[in-house]
């Protein structure tokens, strides 16, 4: 080893060996973006050498290089378990060059080779039909976190952390993302991670000073207010500031040796110490010039440290056939004759540099959770049923009744460390606080003598108020080879709408990568839904995630609407042993009456839908009307609908179905769990009129339906309708109520002449009654709070 430098950190040799990995890195990097063969430049740079469309992005690239070289480094030297998480978006191009420089790459695409064939090969499939796309993938090895849209970097990293004691997630943020809002707010995750019990993050800040087109912020204030912004978010901010590479190598390689001693010392003084002071945890500045060591000046305009270096800081092609010789130019100012041999692989000086095994960041088991993931170990669901003697004799607050089955699945898995809750402050007000009986919630700020169920370990995320991190933080956790469950309001669950879909793009595309294991599904628990907020009005109504959710590949998207708590219970328990799916389970936690027994709820969900024969009465004949429902608020009405009809029109003829897997409405051919036509036709008949009542908005139901041979459907559900105002009332303002589909049923029967005309006056007559009652009274008439099932005789 040559001269150490004044702080004792890396000697010079290392460091001149360093300095070569990461202009390989950039070769690599610029290789990508721009070359289809001559991948070593062997022969004179022709444009038949450049690919016809050359996309990609160089801005960050090489400060990921710096960083993944230096990383390599400290791995190495400390034996480090590192997952490395790359935030600025469009950095594929270091990923992809780095972990093909540590060999895992080509083990894992033995068709890339280590060799000048392999370079051709990953150049060519960059950003190029058929290939890889130019930000960091799911097809990327090392990765958990999708590049392509920006701002969830730093809440996956936290994910990531918990109960992983030994790991250490190096978040690298670009200054860009660092604008958005769900970024913005994970600064505070730091106060949410125990030192004892978790793994460490490490942000590192990559200011490099611009967006597409714009400057970013925080290159832009200076830098005592810089340190002060990162400081006041309880970070401890290291700097690491300049363009000289050698200066910048022995800075950053400085650095990390302290930043790596701080973290060690922190979990040390809370796991051998017992220190239960929330520490400071360390961060890094890196600010570099953006596009550093590409071209300088352009046609006049300067690149490197612009926004012009973003993208592809060089055009070439036949209208720029000039700027051929400045691609050739910055290529070789890496020189790779010194840093690739005759067949084309890292000379052996450089790929020693490289950690082994599964300690090189992109073959570290944590980036591919399912290798990691074990079952849990689930509780009988069954000895929390309720015990329903005969359908709607008895109620119950769904949610709650579920809380005391998810208090004993964490029960079951403290030792594991491997199932926690989130959920943006709603745990409690969602009614699953059982769970409290067993745990806490995991809070590593200040406490108050007042405060509730708030310690430095816990295995709820329930106490930051923000749906993004939520969200986020269960995903790192999942695709680290974990198991949760996030609990919302319906309504605000749409603040990550986005980000569902980035984590179910990334399960459709990791299944279809033989390599990438299968991981825990993202669970969704939406309650205080749409049909109970008669205090919270008009602002909290919105069923529309499910709309959203319907939208992605059907392979991977379920969702569920139980109509009363032994059916959740049911669905929950298979929800939480499932694998690589996002199921949404929509539940109320207003007591409701209760429909069916544990055995007659687990059959009945297995099944996903079917007809309730206890409120049906045309076992004997073709019935007249199909009254479906989907959800546990439409369900009610629907069920006192019937009971109307059948005490006023005796002789016709009701078949109920109750859908509880949505998903059965499409066709199979549309989706796994999609009825067949011969079994949907059995169900809902040819042509008889169906009245179905919705949980969330109408035409979701005639969308998933509108290919099959029924088209007399006539769906009631939520139509943006609705204010503070009593329950039932809501029901009544968008005509899901029990009044209004009497009427909808005598619609669709003429033949009922006389006696039809009669029941709809008496109908209209009701919902007179039922506006002056609640005008009056404030509440519901006590026909409507009373209410209970009774077969008719």
């Amino acid at each position: 080893m040559g001269r150490s430098d004044n702080q004792g950190a890396v000697g010079s040799d290392e460091l001149r060996r360093m300095d070569a990995y990461w202009r390989a890195a950039n070769y690599l990097s610029v290789g990508q973006i721009y070359l289809y063969d001559n991948p070593l430049l062997r022969r004179p740079l022709t444009l038949d050498h450049v690919k016809p469309l050359v996309v990609g992005h160089w801005g960050t690239t090489p400060g990921q290089n710096f960083i993944y070289a230096h990383l390599n480094r400290v791995i190495k030297k400390y034996d480090l378990n590192m997952l490395y998480i790359a935030g600025p978006g469009h950095g594929g191009p270091a990923l992809v060059a780095n972990t093909y420089l540590e060999g895992v790459y080509s083990e894992i695409y033995p068709n890339i080779g280590q060799n000048e064939a392999g370079l051709k090969k990953l150049f060519t499939q960059f950003s190029f039909p058929g290939g890889i796309s130019s930000h960091v993938a799911p097809s990327t090895p090392g990765s958990i976190h999708e590049g392509g849209e920006l701002g969830y970097s730093l809440s996956h990293a936290f994910g990531a952390a918990f109960d992983n004691p030994d790991l250490i997630v190096a978040c690298i943020i670009g200054d860009g993302e660092e604008e958005t809002g769900p970024l913005a707010t994970s600064w505070h995750s730091n106060k949410f991670l125990s030192a004892r019990t978790d793994g460490a993050v490490l942000p590192i800040l990559h200011l490099n000073g611009y967006k597409i087109s714009n400057p970013t912020v925080l290159a832009r204030i200076d830098h005592e207010e810089l340190e002060q912004f990162l400081r006041g978010c309880g970070w401890t901010p290291y700097f690491v500031e300049g363009d000289d590479p050698e200066t910048m190598h022995r800075l950053m390689a400085s650095t990390l040796e302290q930043v790596v001693q701080d973290i060690r010392q922190k979990q040390c003084n809370a796991r051998d110490k017992s220190d239960i002071s929330r520490p400071r945890w360390p961060m890094i500045v890196l600010r570099s010039p953006k596009g550093w060591t590409g071209p300088k000046i352009v046609d006049g305009l300067q690149i490197e440290g612009t926004f012009r270096a973003h993208q592809v800081p060089l055009i070439v092609d036949h209208q720029h056939q000039d700027h051929l010789a400045l691609l050739e130019t910055w290529l070789k100012s890496y020189r790779p004759e010194e840093l690739f041999d005759k067949s084309g692989r890292l000379i052996w000086e450089l790929a020693e540099l490289a950690p082994k095994g599964d300690r090189r960041m992109g073959a570290n088991p944590h980036a591919n959770g399912g290798m990691l993931l074990r079952d849990l170990r689930m509780p009988d669901f069954r000895r929390h049923a309720v015990a329903v003697t005969s359908p709607g004799a008895v109620d119950a607050e769904d949610t709650r009744v579920l809380g005391r089955f998810l208090r004993d699945v964490t029960s079951h898995n403290q030792d594991r460390h491997n199932f926690r809750i989130f959920g943006p402050d709603e745990t409690v007000s969602n009614l699953l606080d059982a769970v409290f009986e067993v745990t806490n919630r995991q809070w590593d700020a200040r406490t108050e003598p007042n405060d509730e169920f708030l310690a430095p370990e816990g295995r709820v995320q329930d106490a930051m108020l923000s749906e993004h991190q939520s969200e986020g933080w269960l995903e790192g956790y999942l695709l680290t080879g974990r198991h949760g469950l996030l609990n919302s309001y319906e309504a605000f669950i749409r603040i990550v709408d986005s980000m569902f879909s980035q984590h179910a793009k990334w399960l459709k595309v990791t299944s279809e990568l033989p390599w990438r294991r299968k991981i825990a599904s993202l669970n969704y628990l939406l309650s205080s839904h749409v049909w109970q907020q008669d205090h919270n009005g008009f602002t909290h109504q919105d069923p529309g995630f499910l709309d959203h959710v319907v939208n992605k590949k059907a392979d991977i998207v379920r969702v569920y609407l139980p109509p009363d708590a032994n059916c959740l219970l049911s669905i929950f328990d298979h929800c939480l042993r499932s694998r690589h799916y996002v199921n949404v389970v929509v539940a109320g936690k207003h007591a409701l009456p209760q429909w069916l027994s544990m055995d007659g709820a687990i059959t009945h969900c297995t099944q996903g839908l079917g007809i309730w024969q206890w409120a049906s009465n045309d076992q004997n004949a073709e019935p007249d009307v199909v009254m479906a429902c989907c959800g546990d608020t439409p369900t009610l009405e629907i069920l006192a609908a019937v009971s109307i009809l059948r005490e006023h029109l005796p002789d016709i003829k009701i078949r109920v179905i109750n859908v509880v897997d949505l998903m059965r409405l499409q066709p199979r051919t549309e989706h796994p769990h999609g009825l067949d036509d011969t079994d949907y036709d059995s169900l809902f008949t040819k042509d008889k009129p169906i009245i179905f009542a919705f949980h969330g908005y109408p035409w979701l139901v005639h969308r998933l339906t509108y290919s099959r041979t029924n088209r007399n459907l006539h769906v009631r559900g939520y139509k943006e309708e609705g204010t503070i105002t009593t329950s039932f009332d809501i029901r009544v303002q968008n005509d899901m109520d029990r009044f209004h589909l009497v009427q909808d049923v005598v619609d669709r029967l003429p033949r009922l002449g006389t006696k039809g005309d009669y029941l709809k006056q008496v109908m209209g007559d009701k919902l007179i009654e039922h506006k002056r009652y609640i005008a009056k009274h404030g509440v519901d008439l006590p026909e409507i709070r009373d209410w209970r099932w009774s077969t008719p005789k």
